[in-house]
């Protein structure tokens, strides 16, 4: 089986080896079991492959180039418009020889992807949607288009599409679709005793987007009303400088610790040492760190963006955040002081997302390409 994958992941190129992120390339590990021959459209880059970066293990694997491209001011669209035909050469070239498409959207390439598919409506297809698929959330043109284009079952034929959560007006191309970490050899019942002192987490990038500054002023805050509860933060990024001064002008150095980047053992072990995960993200997709989180029993505290309500139950398996302390902090005082509620969300966090395992994605990766 040819299976052909077009995605705008940028690739590196070491020992006639193809790297690319890491994430996006353990879920690759997962769909090159089934194929033959694998070919890629994506961007390439000279540059030498980071620690985050991880390479695809099939045999017969292909990669055609294609240059990078963007569609955000004058200048840069005017480069694309020069660009585009000779991508659409190769993708057309690529969808007629293959006997599988495989689109990762929303992306540059997704979006082409998204337009070219439809000139073959008998080829098998699946596009994993790898953002947020709401559609009421505020995103680009080119993102709603994306998602117009794909629930368009007279335009979109043959073709599954891998969307986390549950939406309405969704099509039948549209599959209800969650990403796993873990294997079923790591699945175990934890029970946690959620008494003082406290362990709350956050992990993910240092940014405005995930704020994790939010998260560590409402651990501020529960201090100031006396509550016994620390804080580690996993991750790096632009905001640590903001987080640094906040922590020193409040003198909070013994109980909020900046850990940075951290290896997954060490994540998972906060995991199991944590009570709480606060992710006040501005923006999901699917959030690995709240399942991760969830699967090793920390209650989350999340924005109600993407598919956070629908993880949370509503919030039966945590917290749902409204990003205003006002209306968050007293409704956090409350759960605090409730043990057997705090017990009853992590057993229940644990049972949702230990659904989701490596073993359990390979089956329907698999239906998907074979069925």
């Amino acid at each position: 089986m040819k299976l052909l994958i077009i995605t705008h992941t940028l690739h590196k190129k070491q020992n006639n080896t193809y790297f690319a992120y890491g994430p996006y390339i353990k879920e690759m590990w997962l769909w090159e079991k089934y194929a033959d021959v694998i070919q890629i459209i994506a961007p390439l880059t000279p540059e030498v492959p980071e620690a985050i970066e991880l390479h695809y293990n099939h045999e017969n694997i292909h990669l055609n180039q294609v240059p990078d491209f963007s569609l955000i001011g004058i200048k840069n669209t005017i480069k694309t418009v020069f660009k585009i035909p000779g991508i659409i050469f190769k993708v057309f070239k690529a969808m007629r020889a293959a006997d599988h498409i495989h689109l990762r959207c929303p992306g540059n390439m997704g979006l082409l992807g998204c337009v070219m598919q439809v000139f073959f409506p008998k080829k098998k297809k699946t596009a994993k949607y790898a953002g947020n698929w709401d559609p009421a959330a505020k995103q680009p043109l080119s993102y709603r288009f994306q998602k117009w284009i794909l629930n368009n079952t007279f335009l979109t034929r043959n073709m599954q599409v891998m969307v986390y959560g549950h939406w309405p007006k969704a099509s039948k191309n549209l599959l209800p679709f969650f990403t796993a970490t873990y294997a079923d050899s790591k699945k175990q019942r934890i029970t946690k005793e959620f008494t003082p002192p406290f362990k709350a987490l956050f992990v993910g990038g240092l940014t405005p987007g995930k704020d994790p500054l939010y998260a560590l002023q409402l651990v501020h805050r529960l201090q100031q009303k006396g509550v016994d509860i620390c804080m580690d933060l996993y991750g790096e990024g632009v905001q640590r400088k903001k987080l640094e001064q906040y922590i020193e002008k409040h003198k909070l150095k013994k109980s909020i610790t900046l850990k940075g980047n951290q290896a997954a053992e060490v994540i998972e072990q906060a995991y199991k040492a944590g009570h709480f995960l606060i992710l006040p993200s501005k923006s999901e997709g699917w959030p690995k760190a709240v399942a991760e989180a969830m699967f090793w029993g920390c209650v989350p505290m999340a924005t109600t963006v993407s598919c956070v309500p629908e993880m949370l139950g509503n919030g039966k398996r945590g917290r749902l955040l409204s990003k205003n302390p006002e209306e968050d902090e007293p409704h956090l005082l409350e759960l605090l002081s409730d043990k057997e509620t705090m017990k009853r969300m992590s057993l229940s966090a644990q049972q949702w997302s230990q659904q989701f395992t490596l073993e359990a994605f390979e089956e329907k990766i698999k239906q998907l390409i074979e069925g």
